[in-house]
């Protein structure tokens, strides 16, 4: 059955009815808008134990404690909020309402102001009781965008969002695609939701990659993040002033190439003069379009390739970016330094003739221009050509004779940079033959593969065919 739009205020009205939900609202930044629609709808009393705000920065301190980044709209804060409350509850309700399903919500936001120099964000999130008289809550958090043009209008937005939160918690909490799909109830095209963390005993079987890939799959963000340690992370938290490169690849399976591509363009990033070594960061990037097969996502593989990144010390960008200018936008708001973007010489083939092809009506220097700016540099890494015996690189790659100019102007002025130093050895491998092999049973794809990999394909199965899979 297709997915049915609940309107806000039934929502509200559902939980308001159900008498075993029960919790208290902190908001910061954008006014008591969650708590107003729960308030407007009628038989609040039942549902709603406590409403606030603490907007003076000395009184938000003095109950929550003080930052030390300084910033008052970030996720430290938001989970003081949440921490602060919950306690409250669980001291002073625990033993008068032993029946009741006990919930906080918390917002910090930061609204667009009156001159329009800032962009609305925040970060929002309720910790909750899926039974009564559990022990340990669960808790849903995310990061979000207003992408309304004023701050009433945005106010609105987050009401309408916290609503849709509290909701997906007790609703939807066992179907989580439908939990993702429905924040942004009555919000399309108003909000972006660019992270997600689902966590508590309730949860403990979902893998939050998979949930940010649905944030992207699904259309509330372009762009979504993960670590290392396979954790949901926000760029705010980490990117912020940073000097980044971004290596986008199909890295099914991540091979011993991806690695020395990996390698090699970090170290010549960190070399460039202008590059503070002490803040540069790389992240690999796997895009929607690439990890699509005839329209369709398995998530089983996209979980294969993120445990395989994830294994080899990667953080991870799943992007809606086939276009790199989608990126770059997304990243403008961090204030990043310097941007590398990393990518195989064939692609960079494939982006000049498309932009040459769709161009040819004088357009062509504004097309390029949207890629190429100034703090930002395409790196290069070579192939072979078809005949196998010569190295194709960006200095040696032939383009349309009619932008040959144009084509030089951005090798020389460094917008365009080869990788100098790679592994010549390794250019013969390529991803799709390693899958292929794996997916077959085929052996000798081991030696294309780094060693820390070999194992994990091997115990968990991954990228096998549907009917080899395991269990999980």
């Amino acid at each position: 059955m297709d997915y049915q739009i609940i309107q806000t205020e039934q929502k509200a009205l559902e939980i308001n009815l159900d008498e075993k939900i029960y919790g208290t609202f902190s908001e910061i930044g954008a006014g008591q808008e969650v708590a107003n629609n729960f308030f407007h709808v009628g038989a609040s009393s039942g549902t709603i134990a406590k409403t606030m705000s603490a907007y003076d920065k000395t009184y938000s301190d003095a109950i929550y404690g003080e930052e030390e980044s300084g910033r008052y709209v970030c996720e430290s804060r938001l989970y003081k909020m949440l921490d602060h409350e919950y306690h409250l509850m669980e001291e002073r309700l625990t033993e008068i309402r032993p029946e009741t399903c006990f919930f906080v919500f918390a917002d910090t936001v930061s609204a667009i102001n009156y001159h329009k120099t800032n962009k609305g964000h925040g970060w929002m999130g309720v910790r909750f009781q899926s039974k009564p008289g559990q022990k340990e809550p669960n808790q849903l958090v995310i990061h979000t965008k207003m992408l309304d043009n004023n701050t009433r209008l945005q106010q609105e937005a987050i009401g309408i969002l916290g609503v849709n939160m509290v909701y997906a918690c007790f609703k939807y909490a066992h179907d989580p695609k439908q939990l993702v799909k429905s924040l942004v109830d009555a919000l399309e095209g108003r909000i972006e939701v660019d992270m997600i963390r689902l966590s508590g005993p309730d949860f403990e079987h979902i893998d939050n990659r998979l949930l940010g890939l649905y944030l992207v799959k699904y259309g509330l963000t372009d762009v979504t993040i993960f670590d290392e340690n396979r954790n949901s992370v926000h760029a705010s938290e980490f990117l912020y002033k940073k000097h980044l490169i971004v290596v986008r690849g199909h890295y099914r399976p991540p091979t011993r190439v991806s690695l020395d591509v990996i390698d090699q363009s970090f170290k010549q990033f960190k070399e460039e003069p202008k590059v503070d070594n002490d803040r540069a960061v790389l992240i690999t990037e796997l895009t929607l379009e690439n990890l699509e097969t005839n329209g369709e996502i398995d998530e089983f593989d996209f979980k294969s390739r993120a445990e395989l990144l994830c294994a080899m010390g990667q953080k991870v960008m799943v992007t809606n970016c086939s276009n790199h200018q989608k990126l770059i936008n997304y990243l403008s708001d961090y204030k990043i330094q310097n941007l590398g973007l990393v990518i195989g010489v064939r692609e960079l083939y494939e982006i000049i003739v498309s932009k040459y092809e769709n161009n040819k009506d004088g357009r062509l220097l504004v097309a390029f221009g949207e890629l190429f700016t100034k703090n930002i540099k395409i790196y290069v890494y070579p192939a072979l050509e078809d005949n196998q015996k010569v190295v194709m690189t960006a200095d040696n790659l032939i383009v349309p004779e009619s932008i040959r100019f144009l084509y030089k102007y951005l090798l020389e002025s460094e917008q365009i940079v080869p990788i100098n130093e790679f592994n010549e050895e390794l250019l013969h491998i390529y991803p799709d033959n390693v899958h292929d092999a794996i997916c077959e049973g085929r052996s000798g794809w081991e030696i294309m593969v780094p060693n820390e990999l070999v194992d994990l394909i091997q115990t968990n199965g991954l990228f096998c065919p549907i009917d080899k899979r395991p269990a999980n």
